[in-house]
């Protein structure tokens, strides 16, 4: 090709930033492209497997440029060696600048090889001192304000790697028009005999390379958004189930050492009891458990209240077989059932009832509740009559863990509801999606071996004592 017109070159460059656009954004709906172009360290696998997904759709538009008469806007090999060379460096960049040159080496442009390979040499090379951040950030405008630019870099002067990336596409695009000005057959490039018309040719390529980098660093960043929520609600799981344990172990242990004189047995049988419970806690258990086994975990600590209120505390369940392989939370009702005893039944001298009850409702939720005929809830800051259902938001430490433990691993479609009548009792309705068994991290390990030293040193107590 000898002679390109100007008005082809013109349109050539913007369907070129078209073309670059829409290989980017078809390449970033793919999940193996984007976990190998995001992956930390990638292994020479991933190299290879991403220079092969890059540059697949690139050697068919070199070979569309060879073969279709004036459509010069699909080959973009410069530019995508470019790319490769700052994303995975040098000798992977080489490999894929070797297969786009294969095209054109058919139809007899020997520079093609010798250039890409260059080209692949100097991007990598620089993608070797930079730091990922500057490739990533790149983008042609490099500030809107040129006086703040020169005004900060004459305050604090120093080495703009996106300033110099800028200069380096821009002048290897140059010194390719060059070469293929005077050898025209032999190697391809966009070039003209007009300075301006040169000039955009050459400000082209660094937003041709900018667009892909652009669009997959919004896809970069948006996953680390994903990891840092993924994290944040780790921790707050985490914090959760650190407020939960010693909640519980700090009632249990005031209960065990209450009767350590008086009723030395009693105190052993609680502390073999909350043994039971420690050891299950120990495990490696998910923050979601079937509820059969959640069940399991409460009878244990209901053994323990039992023995501590008598005859005076009876329990009730109305389980529905077909909940209890359904998961649920760890530590849900140990929370609510202690509220209930603690504040509803503890206060009446003759004591009463917990009932616990769960079924699936006509909407397919999971419906728990923890019902006591205790003294309910006494109603603050108003003269409503006491024989007046309330429903108020459950204040306790308790209550109020299991109310957020629920928001933020169900979301809006679970709900907590605390409806009480005092004098009458409190009855405590959850609701939950159904959901299949998963894992999720959990830890606070070091709170329960504490609690487990504790209550070795209540059993070496008791031991000497009785």
């Amino acid at each position: 090709m000898v002679h390109i017109s100007q008005s082809l070159i013109l349109i050539t460059l913007l369907v070129e930033l078209g073309v670059a656009a829409a290989m980017s954004s078809s390449l970033a709906r793919s999940k193996k492209f984007k976990d190998t172009l995001l992956a930390p360290r990638k292994t020479t696998r991933q190299k290879v497997e991403l220079v092969a997904m890059i540059c697949a759709p690139m050697v068919l538009g070199v070979m569309v440029r060879v073969k279709v008469p004036n459509f010069l806007a699909a080959d973009l090999s410069l530019e995508t060696t470019i790319l490769l060379g700052i994303l995975v460096g040098p000798l992977a960049a080489m490999a894929g600048g070797a297969a786009l040159a294969i095209p054109a080496l058919l139809h007899h442009e020997y520079w093609a090889l010798p250039v890409n390979l260059i080209v692949a040499a100097v991007a990598g090379s620089f993608s070797r001192f930079a730091d990922p951040e500057d490739v990533w950030s790149f983008s042609p405008m490099i500030d809107l304000s040129l006086y703040r630019w020169i005004r900060r870099n004459l305050e604090r002067p120093h080495l703009d790697r996106q300033v110099l990336l800028l200069v380096l596409i821009a002048g290897m695009q140059f010194c390719a028009s060059l070469i293929s000005w005077f050898n025209p057959r032999r190697y391809f490039s966009l070039h003209s005999t007009e300075w301006w018309v040169e000039l955009l040719i050459c400000a082209n390529a660094p937003v041709v390379v900018g667009i892909p980098l652009k669009i997959w660093n919004a896809v970069r960043v948006e996953r680390k958004l994903e990891e840092q929520e993924r994290l944040l609600l780790e921790a707050r799981l985490d914090a959760l189930q650190r407020q939960i344990n010693p909640h519980f172990l700090f009632n249990t242990l005031n209960s065990i050492t209450s009767l350590v004189r008086s009723q030395p047995e009693l105190a052993r049988e609680m502390i073999v009891k909350l043994a039971n419970i420690l050891r299950v806690l120990l495990k490696d258990r998910d923050a979601f458990v079937p509820f059969r086994e959640e069940l399991a975990f409460t009878d244990d600590y209901l053994d323990i209240e039992v023995v501590r209120f008598g005859a005076k505390l009876r329990v009730v369940k109305e389980i529905a077989p077909e909940t209890l392989d359904i998961v649920v939370p760890g530590m849900l009702l140990q929370p609510l059932i202690e509220n209930s005893i603690k504040h509803g039944l503890d206060p009446r001298i003759s004591g009463g009832t917990v009932t616990l009850r769960s079924r699936i409702d006509e909407t397919g939720m999971l419906v728990v509740e923890v019902e006591d005929d205790g003294v309910g809830m006494s109603i603050e800051r108003n003269q409503v009559s006491g024989a007046e259902s309330m429903v108020r938001q459950g204040a306790g430490i308790g209550m109020k863990n299991v109310r957020e433990r629920l928001e933020v691993q169900y979301g809006s479609p679970a709900s907590v509801e605390v409806n009480s009548r005092p004098g009458r009792g409190t009855k405590v309705t959850l609701r939950m999606p159904v959901l299949e068994a998963q894992t999720w991290s959990q830890s606070g390990r070091h709170v329960l071996e504490a609690a487990v030293s504790a209550v070795d040193d209540v059993m070496r107590r008791a031991k000497v004592r009785g």
